[in-house]
This record gives C-alpha cells, structure tokens and sequence, in this order.
C-alpha cells in the first residue's frame, strides 16, 4: 500500500510550498492537492522534484456539475485541462464529483435540479464519463468518482453512496474510471466500512481516511483504522491510501497518530 498525505488539510501551518518538504520528511511519497488552477504548475513540478514526492491525486472538476446534463460540454471542457495539468505534473489521478464543490458550510440549493430526475442525473454523469474515459485511458490518468456525506460538509450532494458510485462506474465500464472511497464520508452517509470493500475494491482506485465523527486524525473518532489497513491488507490492495484530514491540535500531533496507525502496513 502507498500513502499520501493532503497537504491542503494537513500542515496548513506551513506555507504551501514547505509542506511538500514537511511530508517527504514524515515519510510520505505522495501528497495531495485540490484546486490546481489556483496553484502555479511550473512551481508545483519543482518542488516534486526537489522534494522527491509524487502528486498522488488532485480535484479534476471545476465549477459544473457532473449530474447537471446541462452542464455536459462546458464540465468535459474542464476536465480535459485537468487531464492536461494531470500529464504535466505527473498526477496519475483526479478526483471528481457529481456536484460542484462549494465552499463549506454550503448546503446545495435543492432547487438547482428540481427540473431532473434522480435517473437523469445518473444517466449524465455516465454519459460525460464514457466521453472522457478514452481520452483519460490515453493520458494515464485514472478519474475517480467520489461520494460525499450529506451529513455534515455536503448537504444535498447527489452522489452519496459508495454502490451508486460503482454501478455508474461499471456501467462506464473503462480503466481509466474507478471509486475515490472516502472513509470518513462514507462512515457518516452508510457505515459498513469492512463490508464495502470486500464489495467494491476491484472498482476503487484511490482510498482516502480521516477519523469519524470530526475528520481528524486516527484515534480521535470511533474508526478503528488499524483494522481497515489490515483488511486491505488481507484483501491484496496495492494502492493510495490519502491521509485526508484535519488535526485537531497541530499537524505535528496528527502525523504521528497517522504514522502510529500505518506502522507495519
């Protein structure tokens, strides 16, 4: 297993351009980022290299929604500039969404898609996602849908569960188009941590983990993580697992709880 660290939630103490140095010297290999159109790829692409990490996975959509079939050509306009972005920083993941990410606290207006039906939504992110699979299967890039909570961040967000987001994903039915299992979401929206990755890890393609509730490091909610690593373990996954969370001291306190929980795996 590879793990990687968000450094938009974790070292936020830290300018941004030293926390690349901060993760490499905790032991990271990868980080991760959201927003790379606020960020300057040249600088990005030195401070890899300079730092020896690799950008793990970063935010792939923009302002559109994927579930909004009127947003269709202007959201597969966008994502092929992250495609582009992706193959310039060597990123060989985007994370996606079916609604656009608005800042928090936001509760998505309910009356945005009134006009469309739970089937409609659906049937336009299979259809913007099978446009694109070939061209993120060319670029080597794996596109990773993620289900939010509705609980706390997300209020309304269409895409809520991870067997949703697999029975879009299969019938896209491409490589290049996998799950972003998010553990912290998934907790607080369907429980059943264990059980839905025996079910869908063949479909996931990236992992990511905050404690529940209060998305901090391992240790402060009720998961018991060193029992999800050791399942994935066992299930055979090779792949990221992104430490996306928010310390509730200092990152200093959080990194070692992180490293605590993965020592040995």
């Amino acid at each position: 297993m590879k793990y990687s660290v968000n450094i938009e939630t974790v070292y936020r103490e830290l300018p941004f351009e030293a926390r690349f140095a901060a993760a490499k010297r905790d032991g990271f290999d990868y980080v991760e980022i959201w927003d790379w159109t606020v960020k300057d790829p040249d600088e990005l692409a030195v401070l890899c290299r300079e730092y020896g990490v690799e950008i793990s996975c970063m935010g792939g959509d923009g302002p559109f929604s994927l579930c909004d079939p009127a947003h269709g050509e202007e959201y597969l306009d966008f994502l092929r500039n992250s495609l582009q972005m992706a193959q310039k920083l060597g990123c060989k993941r985007l994370a996606v969404h079916s609604n656009e990410l608005l800042p928090e606290p936001h509760p998505y207006a309910a009356d945005l898609f009134l006009q469309y039906s739970d089937a409609e939504k659906t049937a336009a992110m299979i259809r913007t996602l099978t446009a694109i699979a070939p061209e993120a299967e060319a670029a080597g890039v794996t596109l990773c849908l993620e289900a939010l909570n509705v609980q706390v961040e997300h209020i309304g967000n269409f895409l809520k569960y991870t067997k949703d987001a697999a029975e879009i994903v299969s019938a896209v039915n491409s490589p290049a188009i996998k799950i972003l299992y998010d553990a912290y979401h998934m907790y607080l929206n369907e429980g059943k941590i264990m059980e839905t990755l025996r079910s869908y890890l063949p479909l996931i393609g990236c992992i990511h983990i905050a404690d529940a509730p209060g998305r901090g490091e391992p240790g402060t909610g009720a998961i018991d993580y060193r029992a999800v690593l050791q399942e994935l373990q066992t299930l055979g996954y090779d792949g990221i697992i992104a430490f996306e969370l928010f310390p509730k001291t200092d990152s200093a306190a959080a990194v070692a709880a992180i490293n605590a929980v993965r020592a040995g795996f």
